[in-house]
Parts: structure tokens; C-alpha cells; sequence
């Protein structure tokens, strides 16, 4: 049986496609807007959070030091999935994010993510935090050797020193192994400007510093 499509016809198949396709590329705006909005504020309130926690600290370190308390290592935070962690600053880079528990999809919408099963910080062996290249960790693109990070929890500040930078496949897991001393290893997807799903991973190994 053949169908013959009037000129009418036609039109208005093509004037519903358009309205079909023009209410699709609205949702996704609109969809990508409320992403945009929700992490930025979410880094807004947490990093309010974090200098509150950081002032406390500060003001009780003072007050223990005017009563002459002795200082020992500040023990290691405590954390459940999606809480905050602390926030991680690379001076050099411009980069400073608020890190948080956990690697799921809406954790690293909004945060990049400490990578559960890998130690935290202030505490022996590899930190590993995630975060996607094309949002909070595209600035790591031009990270080099040397360069200076630190980790703002609520019990103290921890500084690392890049020393080295590599590309691996996803598959190389190794890189996330356990050490005997303080290791930071920062993880994003790779290249950084790849459309679709990076092939790679993008690796920043730190050791930490006093």
C-alpha cells in the first residue's frame, strides 16, 4: 500500500519536528543551567562552611596555646559519603574546590570526589581525589612539577608538591595503590578537551610536605 503525503502534509510533519527538536535543546539548556546553578551553589555554601571551620580552628588553637597546651598531630577527619572533606587549592593554577566523600555521578556534579577504599588526609598513604576535566579539574591541564597543593580540612592544612605528571588507561588502577608515606594522587579523564568519553586518565602524583 503506498501513502502520498500532501504538501500540507509535509509541512506540518516538518513545523512538529522543529517544535519537537527547538523543546529538546530548551530541556537541555535548561537541564545544564540547573547543574551549573546547583554546583556552584553547593561549592558556595561548603566553602563558607570550610572557613568557618577553619576560623573555629584557629581561634581554639589560640586559645590553647594561650594556656600553654601542648600540640600534638591533628588527628585524621572522620567522613561519610557526600560530606565535605575539606578544600583543595592550587595556588598557581587558580584551582580551589571543595572536595567531598564519594565518587557518584551527583557527587562530582558538584565537588570533585575523595576516592573511598584510598586514605585521607593527614593520614599514611595515597590520597586519591576525582573530578571531571571539563568542570572543577580542567585547570589541572596546566599543572606542572613542583607545584604547591594544599588541603583545608577542619582539623588542619596539608601541603603536597607535585612530582610528577602521566597519562594512563583507565585500567591502571595502580596508580591508586597504598604507600608507606603521605601520597596525593589527583585523577581526571584525559585528553581534556575529547568530545565523548576520554580514552585516558590524567594522573598528578604530590608528596606531601611539612
Amino acid at each position: 500500500m503506498r501513502v502520498f503525503l500532501t504538501r500540507e502534509g509535509l509541512k506540518g510533519i516538518l513545523r512538529w519536528t522543529q517544535l519537537g527538536m527547538f523543546a529538546i535543546s530548551v530541556s537541555l539548556l535548561a537541564y545544564c543551567g540547573f547543574v551549573l546553578i546547583d554546583s556552584w551553589m553547593f561549592q558556595h555554601a561548603a566553602t563558607r562552611e570550610i572557613e568557618r571551620d577553619l576560623a573555629g580552628r584557629q581561634t581554639a588553637r589560640g586559645e590553647a596555646d594561650n594556656v600553654g597546651s601542648p600540640s600534638g598531630p591533628a588527628a585524621s577527619p572522620r567522613v561519610v559519603t557526600e560530606s565535605t572533606v575539606g578544600r583543595l587549592q592550587v595556588p598557581r593554577i587558580g584551582l580551589s574546590v571543595i572536595v567531598i566523600e564519594g565518587i557518584s555521578k551527583a557527587s562530582l556534579q558538584r565537588a570533585v570526589g575523595h576516592i573511598p577504599g584510598t586514605s585521607l588526609p593527614g593520614q599514611a598513604g595515597n590520597v586519591g581525589i576525582a573530578g571531571h576535566r571539563d568542570t572543577f579539574f580542567r585547570a589541572l591541564r596546566h599543572i606542572r612539577q613542583d607545584d604547591f597543593i594544599t588541603i583545608a580540612t577542619p582539623l588542619a592544612d596539608y601541603g603536597y608538591r607535585v612530582v610528577s605528571v602521566k597519562i594512563v588507561s583507565p585500567s591502571d588502577i595502580a596508580v591508586l595503590d597504598s604507600t608507606r608515606n603521605q601520597i596525593l594522587t589527583l585523577v581526571t579523564c584525559y585528553p581534556f578537551y575529547f568530545v565523548g568519553s576520554a580514552p585516558n586518565r590524567f594522573i598528578v602524583r604530590a608528596e606531601r610536605v611539612p
